[in-house]
């Protein structure tokens, strides 16, 4: 569990307090002491900051975040590493995760649409650009009221998200996501596109208009639903036209060439609710409807890429931001980490300490080189003389009195 850090201070940012906790990060509310705004505050996880092959994937989603501008993805607005913390600062929204809504019951088949449009449109743009999100589900979707007449919705976490690439495994082989809505291809590790999201988004729908998800239980019951298994009638479950089930069959297809063309078509597919009232919850029926329980089954280990018991955690959704640590899954523990990253002490020293005192000591030595080799100071010069020794005729050395230089010479004539 990684040390709960509000209270401190990250770079330019002030810790308030935990959103959410993850398998991979820890997301706090924090504060922009620079420009007095409230972020989300995404911190790796203490167990996972020695390990290179999830730091790598945290800066993956920090660039895959900031590649992309959309109204319906939750911007990103800073990454850095301070101390050996990696995080990343993004838009704070004011609201709850689809998971807690669903939670709260099914939605209605107008809602469910509206909500799911936009989360179609972002996921279609994110498709154009090459890029796979690969952890469509509802605790992913972030809900508010706060900015528009309507619930506008953000896309979130791209740790997963990755450019042309086959499912997403880690080095040692193992699986990570969250099989509760991956798409068969993904949990093979076969290639995967835009389609795989989609498979992915056809099983919101079948949780937003049911109140469950369409296959549950343990982890291997789950892939195993994914893998072999047709998805459950959803008219069956809710009172919903039949044509409904037609759409999420086709969506939900164990081959992506027979999906929709695009998110966006299968959000279209509208018409198959036409007969709906769009005011009211769809009527329940059957003994499998409403929200669903949470479940930890330890499956027995199954053949096949998969490897692992961790049991999916299903149902115990919280606010926004809200993940699990079983949920996405890692299928094998890190690797085996030291002292803690989050070490924290009672005197903490500015960041700008350091280099000042770099440069403070570089300028004493450079002033100490000039001194040694400048040349010292010459003694000042005498006017120059005739150092030549001169004697004086008649000149008594010991006497003080100067005689006469010259001894003057009668002549006779």
């Amino acid at each position: 569990m990684s040390e709960d850090l509000s209270g401190r201070r990250i770079a330019h940012y002030r810790i308030d307090g935990v959103l959410g906790r993850g398998g991979m990060s820890v997301t706090y509310k924090a504060t922009d002491v620079r420009l007095g705004r409230k972020v989300a505050l995404k911190v790796i996880g203490e167990h996972l900051a020695p390990d290179a092959e999830f730091r790598e994937r945290f800066v993956d989603e920090a660039r895959n975040t900031s590649a992309i501008d959309h109204a319906n993805i939750v911007p990103l607005y800073d990454f850095d590493e301070v101390d050996g913390l990696l995080y990343i600062a993004m838009r704070l929204v004011d609201g709850q995760d689809l998971a807690g809504h669903i939670k709260e019951g099914p939605l209605t088949p107008a809602r469910t649409l509206t909500l799911l449009a936009q989360v179609a449109e972002a996921l279609d743009m994110l498709h154009g650009k090459g890029l796979v999100h690969l952890d469509v589900k509802p605790a992913n979707v972030l809900v508010t009221t706060k900015e528009g007449v309507r619930e506008h919705v953000y896309v979130a976490d791209f740790g997963l998200t990755r450019r042309g690439a086959t499912g997403h495994r880690t080095r040692t082989g193992d699986f990570l996501g969250s099989p509760t809505y991956a798409a068969p291809e993904h949990l093979r590790g076969e290639p995967v596109d835009g389609r795989t999201d989609q498979y992915a988004l056809a099983c919101m729908l079948f949780a937003c208009l049911s109140g469950r998800p369409p296959f549950q239980g343990g982890v291997q019951e789950v892939i195993q639903g994914h893998l072999g298994q047709t998805v459950p009638p959803l008219s069956q479950l809710v009172a919903l036209p039949p044509a409904i089930d037609d759409v999420i069959r086709r969506g939900t297809s164990k081959d992506p060439a027979q999906r929709f063309g695009s998110c966006a078509e299968l959000v279209a597919a509208r018409v198959a609710l036409a007969g709906v009232a769009q005011g009211s919850s769809p009527a329940q029926v059957g003994p499998h409807s409403g929200s669903f329980p949470a479940q930890s089954v330890h499956a027995a280990q199954m053949s096949g890429p998969v490897s692992g018991p961790t049991p999916v955690q299903q149902g115990a959704y919280q606010g926004g931001y809200q993940q699990h640590l079983s949920d996405p899954v890692r299928l094998r523990p890190p690797n085996q980490v030291g002292a803690s990253a989050f070490h924290s002490s009672s005197k903490e020293r500015p960041a700008w300490l350091a280099p000042v005192i770099a440069a403070a000591v570089a300028i004493v030595a450079i002033v100490i080189v000039v001194i040694i080799l400048s040349p010292g100071d010459e003694p000042a010069r005498q006017p120059k003389t005739n150092s030549s020794p001169t004697l004086n005729v008649g000149e008594d050395p010991t006497s003080r009195k100067p005689l006469p230089t010259s001894v003057p010479v009668r002549t006779s004539r």
